[in-house]
């Protein structure tokens, strides 16, 4: 990577780090990535509102390769001295992404000096923190004709600037559950005359176990209690309404829809035989992160080549992402690059991007353009 290319999308990154947005308020981000696009390249801009993406034409019988970065942040405060820390209380780039983002504008400045033998799409998409960003985007794999799509994630506990890869499944499925319960309320020292839901809520908790057990998932299946809302702080009323929040969490994408119907379907049993009304609803929904094969095996090539420290992973990540929308449409893979084995780990206070993964990101994409 050129040097003086390395020093302008350093700036980038302390700029973008500066100022935080959160996921579907990503205005002056997206706005200040085009502008440097714009300033520092020929390439096409495409504005598509929430998100962009830049093009590189080398020829309409090219292939038609796709790089992604995210570009929303979290609300963390930023707590470490930082000499371009975060100037909005509350918000943080705590997971990288203003690091993904100066990564692809670098690969974007090399390609555009440099050339490429086929045509590149560097894609910035919104509010990936909250599952609604690729899922907006996912028109874009079908109306430019994908062939394939690469993106990165820096992550901790791996080594320094290595490139970790995983055939299959590299993210879990997951989505936000929650179930509203309502009955009728009464007076405290007379409960039997009302309907209170948190015997149905209790019944559903202790049923999670067996939901997820290893020995009915051929996959990690997880049920997560993240709130239980039940009455009000009135010793003399008992409680008549309540709502139970669960992050439900699997490897594979049936096995999370299978957890999602045997909950539905206790909970309704549960709402019949206490005489409740039941309602569902849904939040944060990311699907399964599938790597292809071949996708995988360029990253492998590429690394090899390159003199890159390439390391197979041996299980998917817990957490999702919500690139797996678009490696449902066309082929694709999400691969990781290490932060460092003792680094802080992302969504943590102390986290913050290391500016030495961008060369490394760049080298990377600029390998698997080649292919």
């Amino acid at each position: 990577m050129e040097r003086k290319n390395i020093e302008l999308v350093k700036q980038l990154r302390h700029g973008l780090h500066q100022h935080p947005e959160l996921s579907n308020h990503e205005v002056w981000t997206k706005q200040h990535l085009m502008e440097f696009l714009q300033t520092h390249t020929t390439l096409e801009l495409v504005d598509r509102g929430a998100w962009f993406y830049a093009v590189y034409r080398a020829g309409e019988k090219k292939k038609n390769l796709a790089f992604r970065a995210d570009m929303d942040a979290l609300p963390i405060d930023e707590t470490i001295h930082l000499p371009y820390g975060s100037q909005f209380p509350g918000i943080s780039h705590k997971c990288g992404h203003d690091g993904h983002c100066a990564s692809l504008a670098g690969f974007a400045l090399e390609v555009d000096q440099q050339g490429a033998e086929h045509n590149i799409f560097f894609l910035f998409q919104h509010a990936e923190e909250t599952g609604d960003g690729a899922i907006q985007c996912s028109s874009f794999i079908k109306e430019n004709n994908i062939d394939e799509i690469f993106a990165y994630h820096n992550m901790s506990g791996m080594p320094f600037q290595s490139v970790q890869v995983i055939e299959g499944t590299a993210h879990c499925a997951s989505k936000g559950m929650s179930i509203h319960m309502e009955g009728t309320p009464a007076h405290a020292s007379q409960p039997e005359t009302g309907v209170n839901p948190a015997f149905a809520m209790a019944k559903i908790i202790d049923s999670i176990p067996e939901f997820t057990s290893s020995d009915k998932n051929k996959g990690l299946v997880l049920c997560t209690v993240i709130q239980v809302d039940v009455g009000e702080p009135a010793f003399g009323v008992a409680a008549s309404k309540g709502q139970l929040l669960l992050t439900i969490r699997a490897l594979y994408q049936e096995e999370l829809e299978q957890l999602q119907n045997n909950i539905e379907k206790l909970a309704l049993e549960q709402a019949k035989k206490y005489g409740l009304k039941v309602t569902f609803s849904f939040q944060d929904v990311f699907p399964e992160t599938v790597n292809h094969k071949e996708s995988i095996d360029k990253v492998r090539e590429v690394s090899r080549r390159k003199g890159l420290h390439l390391q197979e992973m041996t299980e998917a990540f817990r957490a999702s992402e919500d690139f797996g929308h678009y490696t449902k449409l066309t082929k694709g893979a999400m691969v990781f690059i290490g932060n460092g084995e003792q680094y802080p780990p992302i969504h943590t206070v102390e986290y913050d991007f290391r500016d030495e993964l961008i060369e490394t990101a760049v080298e990377l994409f600029k390998g698997i353009a080649k292919v």
